[in-house]
């Protein structure tokens, strides 16, 4: 992966930022997605954050010798710290957990006034990030499920909107778990994926049916039976 040719994941990132977008790319590493951008989506303006300084060093070097450093401005600091309100208008967080992109938005709110699109990639978690969605008034409006490297990876988009609800229909529950709009797909990593955490929640209470019974034993088995069905409503036992 360079500058010019990104993974799969970082291309399905970038084919959602808009040409001409002022664009904030939190936790950018090498600076790949923002040079990529520069060159090739017509970006006007971007803001490389990184709160590692080794990376930040890289992404200094990267986006100096690809001459950009006039339209991608490299910043050490936490999460939306490295950006000033009304900045940038696109916001990209890609290859965290999605509960840690869910506390980068909800510390910085005050920095999402003028950002009209959220593109982010949660490694695992993809709920926490739908469900701070819904708390904040943002629209689910875009997803898509892929494998890279034998590892599956979410990409969600959002939009700031007055009915985040509609994406989700009846089934509010399994939406938030699996995604709305994968859930009207079922292509077939999605169904890799959760049948395969199907499988791993059926393997853990199997385990904690041969445990001591306790309050705590309990609950946790209820919730694995309320996942596991809502995975099954989605997609049925062909063999049953």
């Amino acid at each position: 992966m360079n500058t010019d040719k990104l993974s799969a994941r970082l291309s399905a990132v970038a084919k959602y930022v808009p040409n001409g977008a002022k664009v904030a790319d939190i936790g950018s590493d090498h600076a790949y997605l923002p040079c990529y951008l520069a060159k090739n989506n017509g970006i006007s303006f971007a803001v490389a954050g990184e709160v590692a300084q080794g990376p930040f060093q890289s992404a200094e070097r990267n986006v100096s010798a690809e001459g950009l450093s006039e339209l991608i401005s490299v910043r050490l600091g936490d999460g939306l710290e490295v950006i000033q309100p009304d900045e940038v208008d696109c916001i990209t967080i890609a290859g965290m957990g999605g509960a840690l992109i869910a506390s980068i938005l909800e510390n910085g709110k005050e920095k999402l006034r003028a950002v009209k699109r959220l593109i982010l990639q949660p490694n695992i978690s993809a709920i926490s990030i739908r469900k701070w969605f819904l708390d904040n008034g943002w629209v689910l409006t875009a997803e898509e499920i892929l494998e890279e490297d034998g590892k599956i990876y979410e990409v969600l988009v959002g939009e700031q909107g007055d009915a985040p609800m509609t994406p989700y229909g009846q089934n509010v529950e399994a939406g938030l778990l699996l995604g709305p709009y994968l859930i009207m797909k079922k292509n077939p990593v999605f169904k890799k994926k959760w049948l395969g955490e199907k499988n791993n929640w059926q393997r853990i209470y199997h385990q904690l049916e041969n445990a001591a019974e306790s309050p705590d034993t309990l609950e946790k088995k209820q919730e694995l039976i309320h996942k596991i069905q809502l995975v099954e409503e989605v997609i049925p036992d062909e063999n049953s």
